[in-house]
């Protein structure tokens, strides 16, 4: 797969290397890998825990979802509702993943990347330059109905409402106040914390654990995989809207003009 890599490491953990260069912008083949790679170790018995971390040379985990796959006169409905099928479908499926998920961020992680970490059980992020949050009020569209919910779950409805209404991307230090992430560590160490928090978690029996995660986040995810064919309908009319239209094609010329991938 290029642009996601696994790396099995002794003690029972996978790690899954998000190396899309420049950003990680995460287009329908980056979701369709992440979504073989957790169905891979999901039916590997020796497998009982994942750690997503990124490959990049740059400091950023992932720059969120690609704005070729948004930007309407460059798509279709099709492609569109695929790759919004795909993604929210493996976030669901990440979410009450009976592994042990941890998710190691470095520098920059909007949007995508960002509700991909709130799957996981545990976020360790460097501390240092970088922000997190679900930020797609800032280019007119709305964050998607269980993205939010999620962001609600894990730091409370009043948090989640300011952070996701107005666009807030949050440094380490307000997201750990937050419960964004559950513990800051310097970049150098980052690797290392995340290998060490994850041995000390499947120091546990997997069952008892397993069965509790599946009781407090099963029925949730479940309905959240359920819904994003219905809910690409309403999306894709809010792309088609001239006023959106406009607003993803001037960021994706801004980003082309400074030779970035485009990137939500």
């Amino acid at each position: 797969m290029p642009h996601v890599r696994t790396e099995r490491c002794d003690g029972g953990y996978t790690i899954v290397w998000l190396q899309r260069e420049p950003v990680n912008t995460m287009d329908l083949p980056f979701w369709r890998e992440l979504s073989a790679a957790l169905a891979a170790a999901e039916a590997n018995p020796a497998v009982r825990g994942l750690i997503f971390a990124s490959a990049l040379k740059r400091s950023v985990f992932t720059a969120g979802n690609d704005i070729k796959e948004l930007y309407a006169p460059r798509t279709s409905f099709d492609r569109y509702r695929k790759f919004w099928v795909e993604s929210n479908q493996f976030l669901a499926r990440l979410y009450r993943s009976p592994l042990v998920t941890l998710c190691a961020i470095r520098g920059a992680c909007p949007a995508g990347g960002c509700c991909l970490s709130l799957c996981c059980d545990l976020r360790l992020m460097a501390d240092g330059p970088g922000h997190i949050g679900l930020n797609e009020v800032a280019i007119g569209i709305s964050v998607p109905l269980y993205w939010a919910r999620l962001m609600a779950r894990v730091i409370g409805q009043s948090a989640a409402e300011r952070l996701c209404q107005f666009a807030s991307l949050v440094g380490p230090q307000e997201a750990k106040e937050l419960g964004l992430v559950d513990r800051l560590v310097p970049e150098a160490e980052l690797l290392p914390a995340a290998e060490s928090a994850m041995r000390s978690a499947l120091a546990l029996p997997d069952s008892g654990r397993a069965l509790v995660k599946e009781r407090l986040r099963g029925e949730f995810s479940r309905e959240w995989e359920a819904y994003p064919a219905e809910e690409a309908v309403g999306a894709w009319q809010q792309l088609e809207d001239p006023a959106t239209v406009k607003m993803l094609g001037a960021v994706l010329a801004r980003l082309s003009g400074s030779s970035k991938r485009a990137k939500l």
